[in-house]
């Protein structure tokens, strides 16, 4: 089963503290609900991205290219139960999502550069990945690891997420790893509020996120961690190189 949502949604970050985040947290609890899918609180994200061999994905986000689109493999709190193929699709300040589910033989194909002889008609997402591997010589480039807490509000259909720790690995081949060797991306302490919605931003929400202070960065975590790993950079060059992406 393939999902696709259609609609584009308006996605910002911001670059936050821990303080900036217990201030807001303080703020919007009353106002929304935590993610229905992780009530318990925070969870792992973990994330390998495809890219071809002249770094396109990268090279296009880092000139701030509009439409364009990456694909990545997602699991969840290192579990390989439910493993998700996203297509991200960024036009300006908008996105919009495609997905379908991978077995954990098929992930494991995929990482391989092997072909996945199941995909079908019922999971094009997955037929157009294997295409772009198989012209484009697409394929899994880095890990991008980190620790989420979520905010829902059904009004304007908003979402407000907390990453922490921010890490990434380029042994793409050990994405299953529980144990999987990693480098801390950002300096302690600073960490990425992403807010998401679709027509509108509520304005009890906006108020609620406005501390005064936050700046707000167009960020991509994949050219962070890319970024990072190439040139060994500081968090301050890095942010520098992911200020100019659109």
């Amino acid at each position: 089963m393939e999902r696709f949502r259609g609609k584009y949604r308006h996605e910002q970050k911001f670059l936050v503290d821990e303080r900036d985040i217990a201030l807001i947290t303080a703020r919007i609890r009353p106002l929304m609900k935590p993610d229905a899918f992780h009530p318990e609180g925070a969870y792992r994200i973990r994330s390998v991205y495809f890219d071809d061999w002249q770094d396109s994905a990268l090279r296009q986000n880092l000139s701030g290219v509009s439409p364009r689109s990456k694909f990545r493999i997602r699991i969840y709190n290192e579990s390989m139960e439910t493993i998700h193929l996203e297509q991200k699709i960024k036009s300006h300040d908008l996105t919009r999502k495609k997905s379908c589910l991978l077995t954990e033989a098929e992930c494991l194909c995929l990482l391989h550069k092997k072909p996945v002889r199941s995909a079908g008609q019922e999971r094009p997402l997955l037929t157009l990945l294997q295409t772009e591997m198989l012209l484009h010589r697409l394929l899994p480039k880095t890990i991008v690891e980190y620790e989420r807490t979520a905010y829902t509000c059904t009004e304007g259909n908003v979402r407000v997420t907390f990453d922490r720790n921010l890490a990434s690995s380029d042994y793409v081949l050990h994405f299953p790893d529980r144990a999987l060797p990693k480098r801390p991306v950002m300096a302690a302490g600073q960490h990425i509020m992403e807010v998401k919605y679709d027509e509108f931003l509520p304005g009890f929400i906006r108020n609620a996120l406005d501390t005064g202070k936050l700046e707000r960065i167009t960020f991509s975590k994949y050219v962070l961690c890319r970024t990072h790993a190439l040139s060994g950079a500081s968090r301050k060059n890095g942010l520098r190189a992911v200020s100019r992406c659109r």
